[in-house]
């Protein structure tokens, strides 16, 4: 096999919150029944019929049952169905768990959601036989130690990577070299190509564009003039296996509060942005408080649907760590940042932490601040004592954001 000038790993997990949560009641709870070989889910609340599946065993998957599809309709399908709520403290910790086998294989890996990260093997893949083989050496490190499995895909960029970890599962390796594409990619459904939307899929079946081989022999004029000039050319470039995005290790987060969110379908509106920043910005302002302490700088990040990451940040006019300050802050810095592009992740951050009670005095807004203050400490409290859904904003009720 010809080698290509970059091996890239693209790592995802099986069924991530059901495994980690079978791991979790075999390891820790004892549980007799591994909730992998019965039918059971993820998601809603068991008492309440209410939520969406999150995550479903493959023995539910058998009987029909969907993620994305809500709680009540699975158990119309299975009556006798299993269900765990989620709890994502415990993903989050296997979450980390995995990363970190990954990067003894090597330290450039980019997190690309909490069960799923991008690993660049080009400058450590020479120590192994194969990148074949150190693939599989990662994945059955993991079952190992972790007791869940992953597919890894591996290939020349990014977007093989993840086009070849989703072909069979689970527990596989499967490569996707340039040689490859023509056999193991361009047969595909187009729609399976990433990007490729119903929308978008309705509009290349309209031009005679069902499989990803085709896609990848049309006239790019004709796609531009069709799908849109940047789109057409990108979903052009894909179908024939051409990514130059690099992988972006992160860096160490500096002493701040900060909590980020891969959304559950892209958004491109800036009223489901405010809902999401408003969360996120919820659980950064009462760990402040729960912290005593305060923060100066408010930093959002966005990664587009295209992968690309961009952060903007703003001082404030003096140490706060009240809600609506932090929130007011966020959605002015995302609405500078965000250029129309469909987004997948949203995060805030609050840096440049003081414990400090000193704060310049605003004398116009000091009361308004006061009122505020003591709004968030008696909200912090009743949660504190009965459940942080005790209280809820309006706009959370009924709707996909916690």
């Amino acid at each position: 096999m010809i080698m290509s000038s970059r091996v890239i790993f693209h790592i995802d997990v099986n069924s991530a919150y059901l495994s980690w949560e079978a791991v979790y009641g075999i390891s820790v709870r004892k549980d007799e029944v591994d909730l992998r070989e019965v039918p059971s889910i993820i998601g809603g609340d068991e008492s309440k019929r209410r939520g969406i599946v999150l995550a479903a065993s493959i023995p539910a998957k058998k009987k029909g049952i969907r993620t994305a599809e809500t709680v009540r309709e699975a158990l119309n399908k299975c009556p006798d169905l299993i269900i765990r709520p989620p709890c994502h403290g415990m993903y989050d910790k296997f979450s980390k768990a995995f990363l970190k086998e990954a990067l003894k294989f090597s330290p450039v890996l980019e997190k690309f959601s909490i069960d799923e990260a991008f690993l660049d093997m080009t400058e450590t893949v020479g120590q192994y036989k194969s990148p074949y083989e150190a693939a599989c050496l990662l994945k059955d490190r993991i079952y190992e130690k972790l007791g869940f499995t992953v597919n890894i895909g591996v290939a020349p960029n990014k977007l093989l990577a993840k086009m070849a970890s989703d072909f069979e599962k689970p527990n596989k390796v499967h490569t996707l070299f340039r040689e490859e594409v023509p056999n193991k990619m361009w047969p595909l459904p187009v729609e399976n190509l990433l990007f490729v939307g119903p929308a978008t899929k309705k509009k290349l079946h309209n031009l005679g564009i069902r499989t990803i081989g085709e896609l990848a022999h049309i006239n790019p004029e004709l796609l531009k003039s069709h799908i849109g000039n940047k789109h057409g050319i990108q979903i052009y470039e894909y179908a024939n296996g051409i990514d130059r995005a690099p992988v972006e290790a992160q860096q160490a987060d500096s002493k701040g509060y900060g909590n980020s969110i891969t959304l559950p379908s892209d958004i491109d509106s800036l009223e489901e942005a405010d809902t999401v920043v408003l969360s996120l910005a919820e659980t950064v302002a009462s760990r402040l408080r729960a912290d005593r302490v305060k923060a100066s700088c408010i930093t959002v990040e966005i990664k587009d649907c295209q992968f690309r990451r961009s952060s903007h940040q703003k001082k404030l006019f003096a140490p706060t760590d009240i809600t609506n300050e932090i929130v007011q802050a966020a959605k002015e810095l995302y609405r500078e940042k965000f250029r129309g592009t469909s987004v997948r992740l949203i995060g805030v951050r609050a840096s440049d932490i003081t414990k400090e009670e000193f704060a310049q005095m605003d004398f116009l807004s000091d009361k308004k601040k006061e009122k505020l203050r003591m709004l968030d400490q008696s909200i912090d409290a009743i949660r504190i004592k009965y459940g942080k859904d005790a209280v809820q904003r309006a706009r959370f009720l009924g709707g996909k954001i916690d």
